[in-house]
Protein backbone atom coordinates (compact mmCIF):
# COMPACT_ATOMS: atom_id res chain seq x y z
CA UNK A 1 0.00 0.00 0.00
CA UNK A 2 1.35 3.41 -0.93
CA UNK A 3 1.01 6.56 1.18
CA UNK A 4 -0.48 9.87 0.03
CA UNK A 5 3.00 11.38 -0.19
CA UNK A 6 4.18 8.49 -2.37
CA UNK A 7 0.99 8.75 -4.45
CA UNK A 8 1.67 12.47 -5.09
CA UNK A 9 5.29 11.70 -6.02
CA UNK A 10 4.28 8.94 -8.46
CA UNK A 11 1.53 11.12 -9.91
CA UNK A 12 4.02 13.90 -10.66
CA UNK A 13 6.36 11.34 -12.29
CA UNK A 14 3.49 10.09 -14.48
CA UNK A 15 2.81 13.59 -15.86
CA UNK A 16 5.36 13.08 -18.63
CA UNK A 17 4.20 9.57 -19.50
CA UNK A 18 1.98 8.68 -22.43
CA UNK A 19 -0.73 6.05 -22.05
CA UNK A 20 0.66 2.76 -23.36
CA UNK A 21 -2.63 0.86 -23.22
CA UNK A 22 -6.15 1.77 -24.24
CA UNK A 23 -9.35 0.20 -22.94
CA UNK A 24 -11.98 0.27 -25.69
CA UNK A 25 -15.45 -1.12 -26.29
CA UNK A 26 -14.30 -4.69 -25.52
CA UNK A 27 -13.40 -3.46 -22.01
CA UNK A 28 -10.90 -5.66 -20.14
CA UNK A 29 -9.80 -8.74 -22.03
CA UNK A 30 -7.42 -11.35 -20.54
CA UNK A 31 -4.86 -10.32 -23.20
CA UNK A 32 -5.07 -6.67 -22.14
CA UNK A 33 -4.63 -7.54 -18.47
CA UNK A 34 -1.64 -9.74 -19.34
CA UNK A 35 -0.06 -6.96 -21.40
CA UNK A 36 -0.58 -4.42 -18.61
CA UNK A 37 0.92 -6.87 -16.08
CA UNK A 38 4.06 -7.33 -18.22
CA UNK A 39 4.40 -3.57 -18.78
CA UNK A 40 4.09 -2.80 -15.05
CA UNK A 41 6.78 -5.39 -14.27
CA UNK A 42 9.11 -3.73 -16.76
CA UNK A 43 8.30 -0.05 -16.15
CA UNK A 44 6.77 0.01 -12.62
CA UNK A 45 4.68 3.11 -13.45
CA UNK A 46 2.27 3.14 -16.40
CA UNK A 47 -0.67 5.10 -17.71
CA UNK A 48 -3.77 3.48 -19.22
CA UNK A 49 -6.33 5.41 -21.26
CA UNK A 50 -10.05 4.58 -21.28
CA UNK A 51 -11.54 5.40 -24.69
CA UNK A 52 -14.88 7.16 -25.17
CA UNK A 53 -16.45 4.00 -26.65
CA UNK A 54 -15.82 2.08 -23.40
CA UNK A 55 -18.99 2.17 -21.31
CA UNK A 56 -17.29 1.15 -18.04
CA UNK A 57 -16.41 3.59 -15.27
CA UNK A 58 -12.64 4.36 -15.26
CA UNK A 59 -12.50 4.09 -11.44
CA UNK A 60 -14.05 0.62 -11.51
CA UNK A 61 -11.70 -0.45 -14.31
CA UNK A 62 -8.72 0.86 -12.31
CA UNK A 63 -9.75 -1.24 -9.32
CA UNK A 64 -10.18 -4.38 -11.42
CA UNK A 65 -6.84 -3.90 -13.24
CA UNK A 66 -5.03 -3.22 -9.94
CA UNK A 67 -6.53 -6.34 -8.37
CA UNK A 68 -5.65 -8.59 -11.31
CA UNK A 69 -2.10 -7.23 -11.71
CA UNK A 70 -1.43 -6.86 -7.96
CA UNK A 71 -0.60 -3.17 -8.48
CA UNK A 72 -1.64 0.09 -6.82
CA UNK A 73 -3.91 2.69 -8.40
CA UNK A 74 -1.93 5.92 -8.10
CA UNK A 75 -4.69 8.12 -9.50
CA UNK A 76 -7.62 8.18 -11.90
CA UNK A 77 -7.94 11.50 -13.71
CA UNK A 78 -10.87 11.63 -16.10
CA UNK A 79 -10.30 8.69 -18.43
CA UNK A 80 -6.62 8.17 -17.54
CA UNK A 81 -5.53 5.53 -15.02
CA UNK A 82 -2.07 5.61 -13.41
CA UNK A 83 -0.83 2.30 -11.97
CA UNK A 84 2.28 1.43 -9.95
CA UNK A 85 3.92 -1.78 -8.80
CA UNK A 86 7.56 -2.12 -7.79
CA UNK A 87 9.41 -4.66 -9.92
CA UNK A 88 11.78 -7.30 -8.57
CA UNK A 89 14.61 -4.82 -9.16
CA UNK A 90 12.94 -1.48 -8.35
CA UNK A 91 13.97 1.52 -10.45
CA UNK A 92 11.74 4.07 -8.74
CA UNK A 93 12.70 5.07 -5.21
CA UNK A 94 9.66 6.19 -3.25
CA UNK A 95 9.85 8.85 -0.52
CA UNK A 96 9.29 7.44 2.97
Amino acid sequence: MITNKQRAYLSSMANGLDAIFQVGKNSLTPELIEGIDLAIEKRELIKVSVLKNCMDDPRELAGIIAERTRSDVVRVIGKKIILYRPSKKPKIELPK
